[in-house]
């Protein structure tokens, strides 16, 4: 384990030619960070999912009922013991083979039995209630942590001058300010990667799980080799179009459409011009060539800029997406369904009808499709 740990923590892979972990260490007169004070952000992880628990039960849920705000899901299945255990031992999408066998079985017509199938889908998928109180507690994060970060940042010189970031690096002194951002970030973050399990599923689960893991190495790797500074810029300007999106959704789901309209826009006018603008021109511009210039590459400086890269192309992936709702009402002039939502569509008439044994119901069963209880706007197809 000590000859793993010696190679893991290689002087020459995380930090500058002629620099050694010796110099780092904390003084008297400068305290530097610690791979060890990392730790701190597991138990702050657990602590902040359970103040989430406890303010989407006693602060977003009454915000939410206050807004009539039902919990009230999508339509439940007819009981059904055949079906329940097809859906629950084989499949939950039947093909068509199985469904003509289910119907010969149950003597019920093939639209029937489709109808049940994609309401015990829709069954498990969360209430509007649900989605608002998730919205709010990152909406309520998304804005403290936020604001703080433009606090602490407006008083550094490495806003006004990214140079600044890289001037006697890697010797610059670790501040309470700055420690208390990084560590309540990683918190944040390693939070999302244990609640994402459990938070609503929607269809870029796998895009929102490397997100968090990318922002988690990006987080734990610039505080470790200290490019703390530069970190704190490509934190606070991620922070700031989420509050706005949360506030979408919640406008949304509490049915202030004009409202979510128009959070949606500036959410979208915020995300593209600094993901898209700022974040190339400013902070890659800076940890591409101006550490290049002062301080000189290195192997994790390699690994920084790499994991920045990906950041950014995932930023250009939800850009897309944006524009493509944005254009999609435009073109329509309606709102649109939630790309990422897993509620499925089904009209109402089709759902209103009680399964029938008339095999001739599905010719006579108006086929339009619609949306089964969940409209969302734009505002509800990206979360970052």
């Amino acid at each position: 384990m000590a000859g793993i740990l010696a190679w893991f923590w290689n002087e020459r892979f995380w930090l500058p030619h002629n620099v050694t972990w010796a110099d780092l260490k904390n003084t008297e007169e400068a305290t530097f960070p610690q791979a060890e004070d990392l730790y701190l952000a597991f138990p702050l992880a657990f602590c902040m999912l359970m103040v989430r628990l406890i303010f989407e039960r006693f602060v977003a849920k009454p915000c939410a009922i206050a807004l009539n705000i039902q919990a009230n899901g999508p339509q439940i299945a007819q009981p059904n013991a055949i079906l329940e255990k097809v859906f629950t031992a084989i499949t939950k999408h039947p093909d068509e083979k199985r469904l003509e066998g289910l119907s010969k079985q149950l003597d019920w017509d093939v639209r029937s039995i489709q109808r049940w199938f994609r309401q015990r889908r829709n069954q498990e998928k969360p209430s509007t209630l649900k989605r608002f109180c998730e919205s709010m507690w990152k909406f309520s994060y998304g804005l403290y942590i936020f604001t703080y970060g433009i606090r602490f940042l407006k008083k550094t010189p490495w806003l006004w001058n990214t140079r600044h970031c890289w001037y006697n690096y890697p010797y610059q002194p670790l501040t309470p300010d700055l420690h208390y951002y990084y560590i309540l970030e990683l918190s944040f973050y390693w939070s999302l990667m244990f609640s994402q399990f459990t938070d609503i599923k929607r269809k870029d689960f796998g895009v929102m799980f490397l997100h968090h893991l990318v922002a988690i190495l990006l987080i734990t790797f610039s505080y470790v080799n200290n490019m703390a500074r530069v970190g704190t810029l490509i934190l606070c300007l991620h922070d700031s179009a989420d509050a706005l999106l949360e506030a979408a959704k919640m406008a949304n789901y509490a049915k202030f459409q004009k409202i979510c309209d128009l959070l949606f826009v500036m959410f979208a006018m915020v995300f593209i011009t600094t993901r898209l603008g700022i974040f190339p021109l400013w902070v890659l511009n800076t940890t591409l060539f101006e550490s290049w210039e002062i301080v000189g590459p290195y192997p994790s400086w390699w690994v920084f800029n790499l994991l920045l890269l990906v950041i950014q192309g995932l930023n250009c992936f939800w850009s897309y997406l944006i524009v493509k709702i944005a254009c999609k009402a435009i073109s329509k002039g309606k709102v649109s369904k939630d790309d990422r939502s897993d509620i499925e569509s089904s009209s109402d008439e089709e759902d209103s009808e009680p399964p029938g044994k008339n095999p001739h119901t599905a010719t006579t069963t108006n086929g339009t499709s619609g949306t089964n209880g969940y409209l969302l706007t734009g505002a509800c197809a990206i979360d970052d």
